[in-house]
C-alpha cells in the first residue's frame, strides 16, 4: 500500500473515532525536550538558534508540542480536549533519513482514565491492523509505569533514584549497585549538594550545579565549560550507587522478573505485594479496572505480553505504556504510546491533568512485515464496542 494512502487511512480513522487532525510548529524551544525526555535526546535533534539566542529544534516529536498548545489554551483550569496528528518530524538517525512521518493520537482530560486507556489501546491495535499487509503475528507489549512507581516508593526509594532507575530500565539496564555512594568517588563529601537537588530535573540539577561552579570561580578546564563540568559531576553521582539496601535490591529484581500475559502479570504482582508485606493495593487496583475495560473493548487479552518491568524510553510516562512490534527482537516499535498524566502540569498547567495517547511510525509498516490477521484478532469487537470519545 503507497505511504500516501497509508496516511490518509489513518487520518480517516482517528476522525471517526473523535480525534479531529490538528497541527503545531515546526520549529520549537530545545530545552523543554530535554528536560521532559531526558538528556539523551539531544543528540539526535536537529539543532539551530533564534535571534535571541536560544536553543531551538526542528519537531522530534508531537506529544509535548501539542501539549503546550493546551496548556496555553487552558481555561478555568481545566484542559479536555481529543486530538490526532500526522506529519514529519526529525532526528538524527544512523543510516536513515532524519525526516520521517509519525502519526497519532491525544486524549487530555478525560477522569475515566482506565476507560481511556482500554479505548487508546484499541484504537492502536485497529491503526496497527488498518496498516499490516502479511500474516506474521504482531507482538504486543504492555507495562505500567504506576506499578513501578508503587512498588519503589514502598521500597522508599528517593525520587532521584526513581528516575533514574526509570531511565536505566528504559535502555535495558536493570543491574544495580547496592548500598550508599561508596566513599571512595569522593562524592559523599558532597552531601549537601546532593541532597538538595534531590528530585530537580536534570536540566535545573546540570543549571545549578553549573551556577555554583562559576560563582566559585571555576574556570573552564580542558575545554570544558562550568557547565559540562557540572554534568561530569552529576553523571558520576548517579553511577556512584542506588541508596537501597540489598534486600529491596533483589525485591525490586523479582518484580522486574514478572511477565505473563495481563491477567497473570496481576495475579503475581498482587502475590508479590503480599509476599514482600508491600503496599501497592492502589496502582494494582487501577491495573485490575483497565484489564476489565480492555476486555469490554474486546481485547483478546491472552495473546499480549505483559511485564512488570517494561517501560518506555521516555520521562513523562505516568501509567500504562504499550508497543506494537514486528518481532520480540525489534528495537523499533510500529506503534508506541502509554498514560502520562504530570506532563501538562510540568508543562505549566494549573493542575495535573489527565492524558493518554500514541504514534504511529507508517514507513516502518513497510519495512518490517506485520500481521494483519492476528493484530484484528487482538481488536476482534472495537468497531462493535464502539472506541469513541
Amino acid at each position: 500500500m503507497p505511504l500516501s494512502s497509508t496516511i490518509n487511512d489513518l487520518v480517516k480513522l482517528f476522525e471517526s473515532a473523535g480525534y479531529p487532525l490538528t497541527s503545531t510548529a515546526l520549529l520549537h524551544r530545545a530545552d523543554v525536550f530535554l528536560e521532559l525526555s531526558g538528556e539523551d535526546i539531544r543528540r539526535r535533534l536537529y539543532l539551530t538558534q533564534d535571534a535571541s539566542g536560544h536553543e531551538m529544534c526542528l519537531r522530534p516529536e508531537f506529544t509535548i508540542p501539542l501539549c503546550m498548545e493546551a496548556v496555553s489554551a487552558e481555561a478555568n483550569g481545566a484542559i479536555r480536549s481529543a486530538m490526532s496528528y500526522c506529519g514529519p518530524v526529525f532526528r538524527h538517525r544512523a543510516g536513515e533519513n532524519g525526516e520521517f512521518t509519525q502519526a497519532g493520537i491525544e486524549s487530555l482530560g478525560r477522569p475515566d482514565k482506565e476507560a481511556a486507556d482500554a479505548e487508546v489501546l484499541a484504537l492502536a491495535l485497529e491503526a496497527s491492523a488498518l496498516l499490516c499487509t502479511s500474516q506474521d503475528r504482531p507482538i504486543v507489549r504492555l507495562g505500567d509505569a504506576g506499578l513501578i512507581n508503587g512498588v519503589l516508593e514502598a521500597l522508599s526509594a528517593s525520587p532521584a533514584f526513581t528516575r533514574r532507575f526509570k531511565r536505566r530500565l528504559a535502555v535495558g539496564k536493570t543491574a544495580l549497585n547496592t548500598g550508599s555512594v561508596p566513599d571512595s568517588t569522593g562524592l559523599n563529601r558532597y552531601a549537601g549538594v546532593m541532597a538538595a537537588l534531590e528530585g530537580a530535573g536534570p536540566q535545573a540539577a546540570r543549571s545549578f550545579v553549573g551556577d555554583m561552579l562559576t560563582i566559585s570561580g571555576v574556570k573552564a578546564s580542558g575545554g570544558r565549560t562550568a557547565e559540562e563540568i557540572a554534568a561530569r559531576f552529576l553523571s558520576k553521582a548517579e553511577q556512584g550507587g542506588s541508596g537501597l539496601s540489598e534486600t529491596k535490591i533483589q525485591i525490586l529484581h523479582r518484580f522486574l522478573d514478572i511477565s505473563g500475559n495481563p491477567d497473570q502479570v496481576a495475579e503475581k504482582v498482587r502475590r508479590f505485594a503480599q509476599d514482600n508485606a508491600l503496599d501497592i493495593a492502589a496502582p494494582l487496583e487501577r491495573y485490575e479496572a483497565r484489564l476489565g475495560f480492555m476486555a469490554a473493548q474486546g481485547i483478546n487479552l491472552t495473546e499480549i505480553s505483559a511485564s512488570a518491568g517494561f517501560v518506555r524510553n521516555l520521562d513523562y510516562y505516568t501509567g500504562m505504556v504499550f508497543e506494537v512490534t514486528a518481532s520480540l527482537n525489534s528495537h523499533k516499535p510500529l506503534v508506541g504510546g502509554g498514560r502520562y498524566d504530570g506532563l501538562l502540569k510540568r508543562l505549566g498547567a494549573s493542575s495535573s491533568t489527565p492524558a493518554v495517547g500514541f504514534s504511529v511510525w507508517p514507513e516502518r509498516f513497510e519495512k518490517q512485515p506485520a500481521p494483519a490477521a492476528n493484530t484484528r484478532d487482538l481488536r476482534a469487537n472495537a468497531r462493535s464496542a464502539g472506541a469513541t470519545q
